[in-house]
């Protein structure tokens, strides 16, 4: 399965005014490090992007079932299919790990999801929403492996492309790939490169990448409630090598610490997985090094979560 920058180009044509544009922001005094504020999206994460350009498709294509759309999801990702199916006038049931935290639960809820929690990871709410497909006739979407999704999340790339001149490089946080597969095929497009960062102990795509192939990994991170999927899919591995991307891992105590630095300094509460692109170049021994001069854009994706660590 491989993502182009038609399918990108497409999804953009079909959200645009439907979804916010995204705010970019120098990060420091020279221009040259910039935030990209996707935080500040619908449902508060990019994902919104991926769910509504799926259901537009799909209500092009011909009206979904009478029985709604489902999906699986860490929390994100079902925020942004409730909220899109919400506002297309579709039921959405949403399967959840025990693990999710309970503001985004509490959130869906507010959105009119039927939720459903199930087992303790990503892969036990998957597999009961496939289920729930079979059995009902539901439209069976997915976190971040399918292209309509991960074109809606490119969306956001071309965006940035637009609002910061001679971009040279993006970071971006990585789960199962959605996010990535998108960003990294607009910022090919518009010769940008790609940095993948994903925390040390959820390496979907870096194992992937290292085994040249998708293989199962342990998730045991911090920011496993959204950058927690066991196996990275096809697409995010095809782009990984299409494009020659940079994969980088990320220890946990950098992920809070980039965390808390966004607060203290900046007032920004994110989630630990979008403080996950932020860690990758802070600290003595980043795990990216900038170039002298170069642009570069860190994406803080989301901000789905419980600020009260952050007090004090």
């Amino acid at each position: 399965m491989e993502l182009t920058h038609s399918d990108v180009k497409a999804a953009a044509e079909r959200v645009t005014g439907q979804v916010r544009p995204v705010a970019v922001a120098e990060a420091d005094s020279t221009g040259e490090l910039w935030f990209a504020l996707e935080f500040l999206q619908h449902t508060g994460s990019f994902k919104a992007r991926g769910a509504l350009n799926f259901l537009l498709t799909h209500r092009e294509n011909g009206t979904p079932p009478p029985v709604g759309v489902t999906i699986a999801s860490g929390g994100n990702a079902g925020l942004a299919c409730a909220w899109a199916a919400r506002n297309q006038g579709i039921p959405a049931t949403v399967f959840l790990p025990t693990t999710a935290p309970r503001v985004k639960v509490d959130r869906l809820t507010s959105y009119g999801a039927e939720v459903r929690l199930v087992g303790s990871q990503y892969a036990d709410a998957l597999a009961a929403s496939r289920e729930f497909a079979n059995d009902t006739g539901a439209l069976l979407s997915h976190a971040y492996d399918n292209p309509l999704i991960a074109a809606g999340a490119g969306t956001l790339m071309t965006e940035v492309h637009e609002r910061i001149p001679d971009l040279g490089t993006v970071v971006v946080a990585v789960g199962g790939g959605g996010l990535f597969s998108g960003v990294a095929t607009a910022a090919d497009h518009s010769g940008i490169r790609t940095i993948a960062v994903e925390p040390a102990r959820c390496r979907a795509l870096h194992a992937a990448i290292t085994s040249g192939r998708v293989v199962d990994v342990e998730v045991d991170s911090i920011a496993a409630d959204s950058l927690g999927a066991r196996r990275a899919s096809e697409m995010a591995l095809a782009a990984a090598r299409r494009y020659e991307v940079e994969s980088v891992l990320v220890e946990d105590a950098a992920i809070v610490a980039a965390r808390r630095r966004l607060w203290e300094e900046r007032r920004i509460a994110v989630e630990h997985g979008a403080a996950t692109a932020l860690a990758a170049i802070l600290g003595d021994e980043p795990a990216f090094r900038r170039a002298t001069g170069e642009r570069v854009c860190v994406v803080l994706c989301g901000a789905n979560t419980d600020p009260s660590d952050l007090a004090g």
